[in-house]
């Protein structure tokens, strides 16, 4: 049980981490385009809260002997693309990214969540654990992070991006295959 407590805490750091670092990429690239503009300071204060998300994980992964997904180059670039591109639609867009993105992060939280929970249910010694308390408050505050930063996403007019529900529909389907593979390869 211990075994497969440890290997699912390896799964859910390196989940995290990957979507924590496509979306410090989708950030970089709106704040390459939409930097200078009134929205700048925007994107970038949701920036740096992913900044801290993505060094949170990155200092998870040695300790967990865990092995990045070996599609990191890849995620590196669509994501960068993917912001640079929607910020250069414009910053409906670039938000309406926003909030597809931090949707799909914040329910992917919520099931990271609910199977943390579980197995400290199952297992009183994991439950009562510092490390299981403090993966769990820190997926917590995350969690409540990208649920913000969807707010403020629509806040700033996503709904008014150019194909609006297509546009969100494309982003999350795509996020979704990012998770799936993140965690398979």
């Amino acid at each position: 049980d211990t075994l497969l407590h440890q290997n699912k805490l390896v799964d859910i750091i390196i989940a995290e981490w990957t979507c924590e670092l496509g979306a410090d990429r989708i950030y970089a690239g709106q704040l390459a385009v939409l930097g200078k503009t009134p929205v700048g300071p925007v994107i970038k204060k949701m920036w740096e809260q992913e900044k801290e998300h993505l060094q949170t994980f990155e200092k998870l992964i040695p300790d967990h002997r865990a092995r990045p997904t070996a599609l990191l180059p890849f995620w590196t670039v669509a994501g960068y693309a993917l912001g640079a591109g929607t910020a250069l639609i414009g910053k409906e867009a670039a938000m309406a990214c926003t909030v597809a993105v931090e949707e799909v992060i914040g329910d992917h939280y919520n099931n990271q969540l609910r199977q943390l929970v579980a197995y400290g249910d199952d297992d009183e010694s994991i439950r009562n654990s510092e490390e299981h308390k403090r993966l769990l408050s820190t997926i917590k505050r995350f969690r409540d992070d990208e649920l913000e930063h969807l707010d403020t996403g629509m806040e700033h007019n996503a709904t008014e991006a150019p194909l609006y529900d297509g546009l969100k529909q494309v982003i999350q389907g795509g996020c979704k295959i990012a998770i799936w593979l993140s965690e398979r390869i």
